[in-house]
């Protein structure tokens, strides 16, 4: 219950970018830090290889800032924010066909 406002804002915000697969999250604490998409688990569609990884990628890009990688952050972001801009790859959730895999290669490729 002491969460329950939380979550109901976290769905409304990740709404306004696209959905759930679009949202990282960052719980950081004074000695400890923990980053997630905001969808946790997803189970409704574990194992399937249909799940959009760009809330996971934007949360290891919110990592690899605080640990003081924003260089490399950046890259990672830049190569997601032109896979999805020039479509190169969509997963189901954009209107696309690519699965998780597909998905991601087409960003490992664009930071080639």
């Amino acid at each position: 219950m002491e969460n329950m406002f939380g979550d109901i804002l976290s769905d409304l915000m990740a709404g306004l970018v696209g959905g759930l697969g679009f949202a990282p999250a960052g719980n950081i604490g004074e000695t400890h830090a923990v980053f997630e998409a905001v969808h946790g688990s997803a189970p409704d569609i574990a194992g399937q290889g249909v799940a959009n990884p760009t809330g996971l990628l934007l949360s290891a890009c919110l990592l690899l800032d605080h640990v003081g990688q924003a260089e490399t952050a950046s890259r990672i972001r830049g190569a997601l924010e032109g896979v999805i801009r020039d479509g190169v790859a969509r997963t189901r959730d954009m209107g696309g066909s690519d699965g998780t895999a597909g998905f991601t290669r087409a960003v490992i490729g664009a930071l080639a």
